[in-house]
C-alpha cells in the first residue's frame, strides 16, 4: 500500500491547494497523512495577532487555533485522512510579524522557526517512509509557507517523490506568482485530473468555515472560485474538465 504525505503550513492550505488529489490517492487505495505545522494555541494575543483572528468574527476569549484544529478534524473525517499530525508551532503573528505586509516579506533574521520545522517533519519521514510529500510552492510568499519549504529542503527527501503544489487562494490571486527559491529549478508541470474528485474537494474545504467568507465571500464564493480555477488549470494545460498542478522531477 502506497503512502501520501501532505504537508500543509497552516490549518487549510492543503484543503484549498490540493484536496483533490488527497481525494484521488484516498479513492485509489493509498494511506493519506496530514500534517499541520503552525497550530499552536497562543493564549491572550495581541495586536496584529489578536487582529487575525478579529477579522474573521471571533472575538478575542475565542482560543482561534483551538476553533481551527476543529476544522481541520472535521475536513479529515470527511476526506478519510488517516493520520493527522499538528506541529504545535506558532504562526508568523505570533513571531513578531506585526503587519499584513509583513507576512509577505522575507524571513526575519532573528525568526528560527525553519529549524523547528525540521525537527516537526523528520519523524514523520522516518515513520511514514511516504512514496509522495506533497508540500508547497509558497506562491505569494507567505513567511510560514516559505519556512516550510525551505525546511523541507533541507530533509534530504528524493526529488522524485516530492510534488510542489501551487498556494491556493493565492495562485487564484497572483497567477503569475513565482515557486520560493528552495524549489529546485528545472522541474516540469504535472495535472491531476480531479474532475471527479472536485466536489468532494469542496466538500471538504467548506468544513474550515472560520475561512470562508474572509477568503472567498463565504461558501457559494469558494465553490465559484475553486471550480473555475481548476477548470481553468485544466484548460491551461490541454485538459478537460478540472485539474490541480503540482511541479515534479
Amino acid at each position: 500500500m502506497s503512502t501520501a504525505l501532505f504537508v500543509s503550513p497552516h490549518l487549510d492550505d492543503v484543503a484549498f491547494s490540493c484536496g483533490g488529489t488527497l481525494a484521488a490517492l484516498k479513492a485509489k487505495g493509498w494511506t493519506v497523512a496530514l500534517v499541520t505545522v503552525f497550530t499552536r494555541s497562543v493564549p491572550e494575543p495581541r495586536g496584529f495577532a489578536l487582529q487575525c483572528q478579529t477579522s474573521k468574527g471571533l472575538g478575542p476569549e475565542v482560543d482561534y487555533m483551538a476553533v481551527r484544529r476543529e476544522e481541520d478534524q472535521a475536513f479529515a473525517a470527511c476526506m478519510g485522512v488517516d493520520q493527522v499530525v499538528w506541529g504545535g508551532l506558532e504562526e508568523a503573528p505570533h513571531r513578531g510579524y506585526a503587519s499584513p505586509e509583513a507576512l509577505f516579506q522575507p524571513p526575519r533574521p532573528d525568526d528560527g522557526i525553519e529549524a523547528k520545522v525540521a525537527e516537526c517533519l523528520t519523524p514523520l519521514l522516518w515513520e511514514l517512509k511516504p512514496d509522495r510529500v506533497f508540500v508547497p510552492q509558497a506562491l505569494g510568499s507567505h513567511v510560514d509557507h516559505v519556512q516550510v519549504v525551505r525546511a523541507v529542503k533541507g530533509l534530504g527527501i528524493p526529488e522524485n517523490q516530492v510534488l510542489y503544489y501551487r498556494d491556493t487562494p493565492y495562485a487564484v490571486r497572483q497567477p503569475k506568482a513565482h515557486p520560493d527559491s528552495a524549489v529546485p529549478q528545472g522541474l516540469r508541470p504535472l495535472a491531476v485530473d480531479i474532475t471527479e474528485h472536485l466536489p468532494k474537494k469542496v466538500e471538504g474545504c467548506v468544513r474550515y468555515g472560520t475561512q470562508l467568507a474572509f477568503q472567498f465571500g463565504g461558501v457559494d464564493g469558494l465553490t465559484r472560485t475553486l471550480t473555475a480555477f481548476h477548470r481553468r488549470e485544466a484548460q491551461t494545460r490541454g485538459q478537460p474538465g478540472a485539474a490541480e498542478v503540482f511541479l515534479t522531477e
